[in-house]
């Protein structure tokens, strides 16, 4: 449980290594969360969210570990985040039809309805 002004919501977390095999780890605990709480028609969305978010931090955070949480913010509403060690905020890059990468924030945005953000943290942020 995370303990918000709203009183305690339901939550799970885990800390990993910075490191490209703990995309599958965050992804699974992102799929228990859901599947306990009875909201797997969310999983199609949130899965390559918390994907996207943990490869970003592989490949531009500092630090050795990151933390993933999921946290149930009511019926069908779930937030789940990725804090990392470091302050620099993601940011949209436009991508070729050519390219393999730049398209991450949109894996992001398109499922939330754009409603994603960066949480500056004095020793890193949450995203």
């Amino acid at each position: 449980m995370v303990e918000t002004g709203a009183g305690p919501m339901p939550a799970y977390t885990e800390t990993l290594p910075r490191v490209a095999a703990s995309v599958h780890r965050a992804r699974r605990l992102v799929r228990l969360a859901l599947d306990v709480w009875g909201l797997t028609g969310v999983q199609d969305d949130a899965e390559p969210i918390v994907s996207e978010l943990l490869t970003n931090a592989v490949l531009h955070a500092r630090g050795d570990s990151v933390r993933v949480t999921a946290m149930r913010l009511g019926e069908r509403r779930v937030r789940v985040a990725v804090v990392d060690l470091s302050c620099d905020r993601p940011a949209a890059r436009a991508a070729g039809d050519d390219q393999e990468s730049g398209r991450g924030l949109d894996i992001v945005a398109t499922p939330s309805g754009g409603r994603w953000g960066v949480e500056p943290l004095p020793w890193g942020k949450r995203v």
